[in-house]
């Protein structure tokens, strides 16, 4: 992902927060195979399930929504993991093995 992509979702949030927003960021912070975004892309997430960004190009955003609806209302962070676990999946030819992490925090202010 392109480093002013990146800036530019951090600059979402920020104005989310700074107008009153309710806000999450997703960001990824392992990939292992064919995981589709690399380490470092985000996805910001508000209250209502508003979001921009990216975590899987479409393959978990539904998931890390909702997670983040639950961090939101809680306030505390969660790790996700989603994907193939079994590194033989690459072994046996399964093209869409993979693992991603995804890290999802509350952001309480604006940078």
């Amino acid at each position: 992902m392109r480093e002013s992509a990146m800036a530019d979702e951090l600059a979402v949030a920020e104005a989310w927060v700074k107008a009153g927003r309710k806000v999450a960021v997703a960001t990824v912070v392992e990939t292992w195979g064919s995981a589709p975004r690399p380490v470092g892309s985000h996805l910001v997430i508000d209250a209502q399930g508003n979001f921009e960004g990216s975590v899987s190009g479409g393959c978990v955003e539904g998931a890390v929504v909702a997670e983040a609806a639950d961090v939101i209302a809680s306030g505390k962070a969660s790790m996700l993991e989603f994907g193939v676990a079994d590194e033989t999946a690459w072994r046996v030819g399964l093209s869409c093995g993979g693992r991603i992490r995804v890290y999802v925090e509350p952001v309480t202010h604006a940078a």
